[in-house]
């Protein structure tokens, strides 16, 4: 069975890549395979320029840091962290003192005789983050390493993370399925699906310039409104495009490609839909109000929509259910896929303008 699928991806000296998408995707088993725990069928893997397909994880110059932790239950933290370091006969000495500046970093030298039973999750996090930099690798290997953590504690430690980023300037490879890790994290995000690269980009890109489907339903948060359309007019400079509802919709996109009559999905995030604006608009009935405070979410319906239709309203404007919400869609905030699912790609000035006009 092939798990992983045409991956060419070359991760930059230093940089911090996140892998990222739905669970069973192959993100772990990806990271699995630079830490040599997977084999590899196919393919030449290089770290620092070395080929290292036959090489044994020992021996890859890397350090990963599992989901588990993965402590030892009768080992004091010290112990733990010197655990590699011991096993590779380095000296006493040396081996005390690699231990210490990683405890001072990650603020647990206190804690140093205590077993991981008298921790807290975000400590025995820390503890094998200690054990992964004690060894000075040439690659962090990081599977998920937050996901046992309450809300609050993976808010501090995504920071921890940031931070050591900084310090080291090490290659860290990181694996998750949070998008608010994914985005805050990455100097470059690679999203996955069935075992194939998706798209690679640096967040924003990833949010603003969606090469499919996929990619822009799992980057942003709330999900983007997709409604089914049909193309009435395409060029270079634009689209208008009919929802089920009989609106008429302008998208700032490269359209040479599509034609008058093909069926095609508008997509368009909720937090770029203006409610009550009557330009370029579909016309809602709310169904259901979600007030946070700052922000509230209208969840809308639409004759042409499948799904709900979810509009960020600022949290000071009154919306009830039950009542019709005109929702405008700005024409430089639209996105437009084919039937495959393939983005048309987005304009900027002055092709937009021209469209605008």
């Amino acid at each position: 069975m092939r798990v992983l699928s045409g991956i060419d991806l070359d991760i930059r000296d230093g940089e911090f890549m996140v892998f990222f998408g739905p669970s069973g995707c192959g993100k772990s088993t990806l990271l699995r395979t630079i830490a040599g725990l997977e084999d590899i069928t196919e393919g030449v893997m290089t770290i620092a320029g070395r080929v290292v397909n036959d090489v044994p994880p020992a021996e890859r110059g890397i350090a990963m840091v599992f989901q588990s932790y993965a402590l030892c239950p009768h080992m004091n933290l010290f112990d733990n962290m010197a655990f590699g370091l011991k096993l590779a006969k380095l000296p006493p000495a040396e081996i005390e003192s690699a231990v210490m500046r990683a405890a001072k970093i990650l603020h647990i030298e206190h804690l140093l005789q205590r077993k991981p039973k008298d921790l807290s999750g975000g400590q025995r996090q820390r503890v094998a983050i200690g054990r992964a930099i004690v060894r000075q690798p040439e690659v962090f290997l990081f599977d998920e390493p937050l996901s046992n953590l309450d809300t609050a504690l993976r808010v501090k430690m995504r920071y921890e993370f940031a931070k050591l980023h900084e310090q080291f300037k090490t290659t860290m490879v990181y694996v998750t399925h949070d998008q608010v890790e994914a985005m805050t994290l990455a100097d470059r995000i690679v999203v996955l699906d069935a075992g194939r690269i998706e798209q690679i980009g640096a967040p924003m890109a990833l949010y603003e310039h969606p090469a499919n489907l996929f990619v822009a339903g799992f980057i942003g948060s709330p999900g983007i409104n997709v409604i089914d359309a049909v193309v009435l007019d395409a060029s270079a400079t634009g689209a208008t495009v009919q929802l089920g509802g009989g609106e008429r919709i302008r998208c700032a996109v490269d359209a040479a490609a599509a034609r008058v009559g093909d069926k095609v999905r508008l997509g368009v995030r909720p937090e770029h839909l203006r409610a009550g604006v009557a330009d370029n608009a579909l016309d809602t009935m709310v169904t259901f109000v979600e007030s946070l405070g700052s922000m509230t979410y209208a969840y809308c319906s639409h004759a042409g929509a499948a799904d709900v239709i979810t509009c960020a309203v600022e949290g000071g404007r009154r919306v009830d259910a039950g009542s019709a919400l005109a929702l405008s869609v700005p024409v430089d905030k639209a996105y437009l896929f084919d039937a495959q699912g393939l983005a048309f790609r987005r304009l900027t000035s002055p092709a937009l303008q021209a469209h605008a006009a």
